[in-house]
């Protein structure tokens, strides 16, 4: 997609951070944008940001765990914009602390949101994007903590991890409806995404983790001298523009990745040891797809 002018676009968690950077971003290069958050104090505000413009903004409270809400938001933008062509599944939340300590609410909440959140926009928005048949493109928010994880964060690497995975496999399955799909890696953002505990609800709220007014400021401090999210929204407009799988928009975390994905490379086999496994396992892979693909696809 080059092109943004007239094209609707639908952003979870767009009232704050990263989705309200895509918000501007994409309303400036001429996209009509839903912003849709969870709080509706961030709803109003992030309109107060389009105020006296010629945005074309709406917003619309939505917690992206309710799968009846997304499909009356996705019913709502279509009444107010029309059909929606860009996707950006961009919410989330984040608590950090020992993975021994953590505890079931721990693994819900951030699961629940991170993952199932996505699949919940997915589901609501890929089958109406093929219906209208004019292509589109799908943005999906992991981090760099989805392609390394460390332990403090597992809980919240584990939900970003699924985005990266799901991202990929969905790049090749709406290919071919000329659908493209991005996954967001970022690193550090200035956002304010250490206050969603303010959010997590009350039957998750059973946490193994200490988190206090004393933490809040230490991850304050850390985020705020994190990229600005209308500078990472650009690179996300030019990404599109390039269909890249891929945005990752960090310098600092290159070397990080060469040693992390070298120390994979490093546990293959060489590609001449095993050629008769090799060889039978690859024969059975393509018959599995093919068989696969006729029985999926086979008309009923």
């Amino acid at each position: 997609m080059k092109d943004f002018n007239g094209k609707v676009a639908f952003i979870t968690g767009g009232g704050s951070g990263v989705g309200l950077g895509q918000a501007k971003v994409f309303s400036k290069a001429g996209a009509k944008v839903v912003i849709a958050d969870i709080r509706e104090d961030h709803l109003d505000e992030a309109m107060d940001c389009f105020r006296g413009s010629n945005a074309d903004v709406h917003p619309i409270a939505l917690d992206i765990t309710d799968r009846d809400a997304f499909s009356e938001a996705a019913d709502e933008t279509e009444r107010v914009f029309g059909p929606v062509q860009l996707l950006f599944n961009t919410a989330g939340v984040s608590i950090f602390g020992p993975l021994e300590k953590s505890t079931y609410d721990d693994y819900d909440w951030q699961m629940n949101v991170n993952f199932g959140g996505l699949v919940n926009g997915i589901q609501t928005f890929v089958p109406r994007m093929i219906e209208l048949g004019k292509g589109g493109h799908i943005v999906n928010t992991s981090s760099v903590g989805g392609i390394i994880a460390a332990g403090p964060a597992g809980i919240y690497s584990a939900s970003k991890f699924a985005v990266r995975g799901l991202s990929e496999a969905l790049r090749s399955e709406l290919a071919k409806y000329d659908i493209g799909v991005s996954v967001l890696c970022p690193a550090n953002v200035n956002t304010n995404i250490a206050e969603s505990v303010q959010t997590r609800p009350e039957k998750y709220s059973h946490s193994g983790y200490r988190f206090n007014d004393e933490v809040l400021a230490s991850l304050r401090k850390i985020y705020s001298a994190g990229k600005d999210p209308v500078e990472l929204a650009e690179e996300v407009l030019k990404a599109i523009r390039e269909n890249r799988l891929y945005i990752i928009p960090y310098p600092e975390v290159r070397t990080v990745l060469e040693n992390h994905f070298a120390d994979i490379i490093a546990a293959l086999p060489p590609e001449d040891a095993d050629p008769d496994g090799v060889a039978r396992r690859q024969a059975a892979m393509e018959q599995y797809r093919r068989e696969l693909t006729e029985q999926q696809y086979k008309v009923h």
